[in-house]
């Protein structure tokens, strides 16, 4: 049993960690950090925002790939460059930060 929860948490932590870096390697830290509001807020505002919302994974992949505005104030988002796949493993993870 032992074993079991170890691999699952160090799933955890590497699927964790693989998303963090596909939100660097898509430039999205150049605007947002994970616990300070930079350009845009900080990804454990957005994740304490939405949670409990049963749709926040398919609106935060939407917004992703197609930028937003008018949420978090004044600036823009402007559409970023992903795949639709990418768009929802990154809104998950986005969600998942405390």
């Amino acid at each position: 049993m032992r074993k079991f929860v170890l691999v699952a948490v160090v799933g955890l932590v590497g699927l964790t960690f693989a998303n963090e870096q596909l939100a660097k390697q898509k430039g999205c830290m150049a605007c947002h950090d994970l616990k300070v509001k930079k350009v845009g807020p900080a990804y454990a505002d957005v994740a304490k925002k939405y949670a409990g919302r049963k749709d926040a994974v398919d609106y935060l992949a939407k917004k992703i790939k197609q930028g937003g505005s008018g949420v978090w104030g004044s600036v823009p988002m402007p559409p970023q460059n992903v795949t639709d796949a990418e768009a929802k493993q990154l809104a998950q993870w986005v969600l998942s930060v405390k």
